[in-house]
């Protein structure tokens, strides 16, 4: 049963689940503390939030990759899902060991949706990751949205290859009941179109990479579900700080454009 204290987590779950089976596609910004959250929740059009391992690691001094203590990064997920009224996915990466259990954690924190990364270990190993997950969001009462992550087209040598290779895998987690497939690296218009044309429509989630990914509107011709940006909202704001100080302290002014969002 879900958490009697969240009463609204199966409906933020349901609507974060229609989101994804729209004909428009899903935009994401990530975020990573409680004002960015606020201020992307904030933004028109927004209609849910995810949150970034990389940049939360990164704000308490970690490396990504589950270096920062699951508690921790859990704690700063409940804050968020605190902060909005929006439905909320949790990026808890690999699963942290036992991705039934995080899961559980995770809807427990109040977020309806997360990335598992397969890391590409052994298929029969990584379905059974995605059905935990699933089975700890039947048992908290909710569709938990499980954004199946497969890391193929990162490693590829073969783009070709890596392709299929993501399509096998994404396959098989859309077979055990997962609604949508996320292939990070995958940035070219034929390679996106390729996995759409593997996996099905509205099946396909991506992350945008500056300089490199085809804008939000194209993705949606393609047929893709959900565009996320990772870790690069983050250094968006990291850059305009930098640029700023820079500014200052080379004897200027902070920009007029600046805006008071806190």
């Amino acid at each position: 049963m879900s958490d009697p204290t969240r009463p609204d987590l199966a409906e933020r779950a349901r609507i974060l689940l229609e989101l994804h089976e729209a004909p428009e596609i899903l935009v994401l910004a990530n975020v990573w503390d409680v004002v960015s959250a606020r201020v992307v929740a904030a933004t028109d059009g927004v209609r849910a939030l995810a949150t970034a391992s990389h940049s939360i690691a990164a704000s308490f001094g970690f490396e990504d990759g589950e270096n920062i203590p699951l508690n921790l990064h859990l704690d700063m997920v409940g804050l968020i899902t605190s902060a909005v009224d929006l439905p909320v996915t949790m990026d808890f990466e690999a699963g942290y060991g036992d991705a039934g259990e995080t899961a559980r954690r995770v809807i427990e924190m109040g977020a309806v949706g997360g990335n598992l990364e397969d890391k590409m270990k052994p298929l029969e190993e990584a379905v059974a990751d995605v059905e935990a997950v699933l089975r700890a969001g039947r048992e908290a009462g909710i569709d938990f949205v499980l954004n199946a992550r497969t890391d193929a087209m990162l490693r590829a040598e073969d783009r070709k290859a890596a392709v299929q290779e993501a399509i096998r895998r994404g396959r098989a987690y859309l077979d055990a009941g997962a609604p949508v497939v996320f292939v990070p690296g995958a940035v070219t218009r034929d390679e996106i179109a390729a996995l759409v044309d593997g996996l099905g429509e509205r099946k396909v989630s991506v992350i945008s990479v500056p300089g490199k990914s085809l804008p939000a509107r194209e993705l949606q011709e393609l047929g893709v579900a959900r565009v996320s940006t990772g870790p690069f909202t983050q250094q968006v704001a990291l850059t305009a700080l930098q640029d700023a100080t820079a500014a200052i302290v080379a004897g200027g002014v902070l920009p007029e454009t600046t805006r008071r969002l806190n």
